[in-house]
């Protein structure tokens, strides 16, 4: 009960922002520590944390920054606003990076341009396991939440009213059929699932992949199983879990996994690594 009433606190404060800046204003401008970045004005998500602390994901950063090189290509699928895809493309050769929600995906682009980054591509397409159309939220107040439309429709997706629009998805094999990928980091809100299956080539080169596990998620999103979501993934050997302090082998990565869902905890990133 508690926990919805943050969400529609939070829906009510989305809702006033735009009353006060009016109806035109599309974005807002914050600077970072080394970035520019345009947010949504609506967001209370990582928009709000942007506005109010000039910085969002420095942790994770620091966690993907070892992984990488200056020859290296890496993948993120879920870029949102770029807090992520645009600091890294800092440090690597290439980032491609994927954004569903097609309003995001606006400010991705101009957040891209305002930087001055040239080696960052970025896709307005769903990450899927085949080629299709898919019915996904366009969330309001925290706008890196929108998702595909989830299969049990709990008030938490919907706390704030989304739209629900039609996104083109393809399986990223089909897409970079050509491209190998250093890191892959993943933060789709319940469709990692389908996204890694449409990515086993991409995954079999890959050297490490960064995926967020939401019990909810799994539930409530894709309903699929712990077994389910580790299948894509047999071709890692380490997990590091960083919510836990717990690095594992492949022996332990069910029980390590069933340890979060069982106490319904979220890990932002969970490192799956190759180590041969």
């Amino acid at each position: 009960m508690f926990h919805n009433l943050k969400l529609w606190c939070k829906s009510r404060m989305s809702d006033i922002t735009r009353h006060m800046l009016g109806p035109h204003v599309k974005a807002l401008l914050v600077q970072s520590e080394s970035h520019l970045f345009l947010v949504d004005p609506e967001d209370y998500g990582v928009g709000r944390q942007l506005r109010l602390k000039g910085m969002y994901g420095e942790d994770e950063l620091a966690r993907l920054l070892p992984t990488i090189t200056p020859e290296s290509n890496v993948l993120v699928v879920g870029t949102h606003v770029g807090t992520l895809a645009i600091p890294l493309a800092g440090h690597c050769r290439a980032v491609s990076a994927i954004e569903a929600n097609p309003v995001t995906f606006e400010l991705l682009q101009a957040n891209i341009a305002i930087n001055r980054v040239s080696n960052l591509t970025a896709y307005n397409i769903a990450a899927s396991d085949r080629q299709q159309e898919l019915k996904f939220l366009v969330n309001r107040s925290n706008s890196g939440g929108s998702k595909i439309v989830p299969q049990k429709k709990e008030y938490q997706y919907y706390s704030d009213k989304p739209d629900e629009i039609t996104v083109p998805g393809f399986p990223l094999d089909d897409k970079f059929p050509d491209q190998a990928f250093d890191l892959i980091v993943m933060d789709i809100e319940g469709s990692e699932y389908f996204a890694l299956r449409g990515m086993e080539n991409i995954l079999n080169q890959a050297k490490t992949l960064v995926v967020e596990f939401v019990p909810h998620h799994l539930r409530n999103v894709s309903n699929v199983s712990i077994e389910q979501f580790l299948e894509p993934l047999a071709m890692f050997d380490s997990l590091t879990v960083p919510s836990l302090n717990k690095t594992v082998g492949k022996d332990q990565f069910h029980n390590c996994l069933r340890q979060l869902y069982d106490s319904d905890q979220s890990d932002d990133g969970l490192l799956f690594q190759r180590t041969g």
